[in-house]
């Protein structure tokens, strides 16, 4: 039995990001980190984002990137434009972000979102253990 195939996307400067891993371990949670900052994000997976949480949800508003583009954007950002964005700007995604086999598990670190992380991990694996 293993556990699902995690991969947490964040950046190594960024507090939150820093927190997940420790929680990753702390749970011995096998998972890759995918820096986006040095690893890039190509448009596939973040599609994949966008569709399973919307634009809003994945694209950080809070963070020193968007205060410094925010004078140039349109304040109602069109998904595709969003999308572009991001594209350009991987750092603009709301972090952490957490898959799990493929699927998008959780944006941000809440204790809700910790939560979803042990429920997806321990369905995974009991339904791996299932499995002749």
């Amino acid at each position: 039995m293993h556990s699902p195939a995690v991969i947490l996307y964040g950046i190594r400067t960024c507090d939150t990001c820093r927190k997940a891993r420790r929680w990753l371990e702390s749970h011995d949670i096998p998972h890759r980190y995918h820096d986006l900052r040095s690893d890039g994000l190509d448009a596939a997976t973040l599609d994949r984002w966008i569709e399973a949480a919307g634009p809003d949800a994945v694209i950080n508003k809070r963070g020193t990137t968007w205060r410094k583009l925010a004078t140039e954007l349109d304040a109602d950002l069109t998904s595709a434009a969003a999308r572009d964005l991001i594209l350009s700007h991987p750092t603009l995604v709301k972090r952490p972000i957490i898959e799990a086999d493929g699927r998008l598990i959780t944006v941000g670190f809440t204790s809700a979102e910790q939560q979803r992380i042990l429920d997806t991990v321990e369905n995974s694996s009991a339904k791996r253990a299932a499995t002749p």
